[in-house]
């Protein structure tokens, strides 16, 4: 299965960067594309990453992340959509957990799960490390949770769907995807 990366970015100069090289350096042999949607950015986030080699930059001129994250699904053509957030670092394995994962279950639709804030302050990390693990626990008893900063899903799936509910501004777009 193909696999097209899709992030949305609003002002994301100081990190698409370092998002995007983290990519670069871990690319599986199916990663068909590099989609940034620069979604009405006041800053340098398009230059930043169209500079990087293999990054294609789309624009989204309506501002709101399911409107970016719309854009990149109907600009890509993998049959996975991998959803990041600009702020992320993909680490080791990343790509070789959605591939085995992807590859062993016939039957998933989408794949998601924790990512670290490497720019938040220790205590408001740990909030955050105390929040993935209450929603590693709800997912374990529901199968019905998605992480927005950190999600794969197939493209069939989101085609039966109708794609990203774009009625929603940003909370609970992701617990919208899960859901439906």
């Amino acid at each position: 299965m193909t696999i097209s990366v899709t992030i949305p970015a609003y002002n994301e100069e100081k990190y698409i960067g370092d998002c995007l090289r983290s990519i670069k350096e871990r690319t599986p042999e199916n990663l068909l594309e590099i989609i940034v949607v620069n979604n009405a950015s006041t800053d340098r986030t398009a230059e930043v990453a169209a500079a990087i080699p293999g990054v294609r930059v789309v624009e989204e001129k309506q501002k709101g992340l399911t409107k970016a994250r719309q854009r990149g699904y109907l600009e890509s053509k993998g049959d996975l959509i991998a959803c990041i957030d600009a702020d992320t670092r993909v680490p080791q394995g990343w790509f070789e957990i959605l591939n085995r994962e992807f590859a062993r279950d016939p039957n998933l639709v989408c794949l998601s799960g924790p990512f670290r804030y490497y720019d938040l302050p220790e205590r408001q990390g740990r909030v955050v490390r105390l929040w993935n693990w209450c929603a590693e626990h709800v997912s374990s008893m529901s199968g019905k949770v998605v992480q927005g900063g950190n999600f794969i899903v197939k493209r069939s799936a989101l085609e039966k769907i109708g794609g990203f509910d774009t009625k929603i501004e940003f909370y609970g777009e992701d617990t919208n995807i899960a859901y439906r």
